[in-house]
């Protein structure tokens, strides 16, 4: 019995070791991803700011192209008038044609330039509204990363003092079990990368690998009366023999009126 009660006792230590490395394996891998998801939803930011700022550009470089040309049209017409006034002083046909074909020159440069215009006007009307939209959205997305910013905080400095409670609660656990005990658990943990290192023997199987279980093996671990582990996958192995109802019914108190 008092070998029962031993066995018993280091299983359930190892088991809640076990467990406590879970939750911080857990709790750590959070804290770890929380930077990352940030960094990867700030990477988004920028590129749409980018875009943004591209967008703003090409308007910006529409407008003046539209400007020069408006100034361009202008020098045009000036020049025109000009021209005209000098051919009315014209004294030979020549003077008069040389006047009449810068006139027609300029007159079509007029022409390119307000066709060009028009096609600008028409492309900024759809850059305006693209930057808009996109102006929209950026706000919202920077609302939204500064949202998860806060987030990730608050949620780190929860992680952190949760951390530091089971830590010490491991410390606690480990400082109650045999030097011995706590090697092979930790030569298995580090075996498995921190997974399963106790599973329950069910149906004459490993739980946790999978694996049969010889006979002879079975027995013996169903006295409980010594630590065992896996033969094929090395992990600390555990039987827990089922309760029948009448075992419940004997070891529950009765009611009292």
């Amino acid at each position: 019995m008092l070998k029962f009660n031993l066995m018993t006792a280091e299983i359930e230590l190892v088991t809640r070791l076990q467990n406590l490395d879970s939750q911080i394996g857990e709790l750590e891998k959070e804290v770890a991803a929380l930077p990352r998801h940030v960094a990867e939803i700030e990477k988004a930011l920028d590129a749409h700011t980018r875009r943004v700022e591209a967008d703003r550009a090409a308007l910006t470089a529409n407008q003046k192209e539209r400007r020069r040309l408006e100034d361009d049209v202008k020098v045009h017409e000036q020049k025109i008038s000009k021209l005209r006034d000098q051919m009315l002083q014209a004294k030979t046909n020549e003077q008069y044609r040389a006047f009449s074909n810068e006139i027609d020159f300029a007159a079509r440069e007029i022409r390119k330039a307000e066709d060009r215009i028009l096609d600008l006007m028409s492309e900024s009307e759809a850059l305006e509204s693209n930057l808009k939209k996109a102006e929209g959205d950026l706000k919202k997305q920077r609302e939204h990363v500064e949202s998860e910013q806060r987030r990730a905080r608050e949620r780190t400095a929860v992680d952190e003092t949760q951390l530091e409670k089971l830590r010490a609660e491991r410390t606690q656990a480990v400082a109650k079990m045999d030097r011995g005990l706590v090697r092979d658990y930790e030569r298995i943990r580090r075996k498995w990368h921190g997974n399963t290192v106790v599973a329950e023997a069910l149906d004459e199987r490993c739980s946790a690998c999978q694996i049969g279980i010889r006979p002879q093996f079975w027995q013996d671990l169903k006295r409980r009366d010594q630590i065992m582990f896996c033969e094929s996958c090395g992990r600390f192995i555990y039987y827990n023999p089922p309760v029948s109802f009448e075992h419940d019914l004997a070891t529950t108190p009765p009611q009292t009126a």
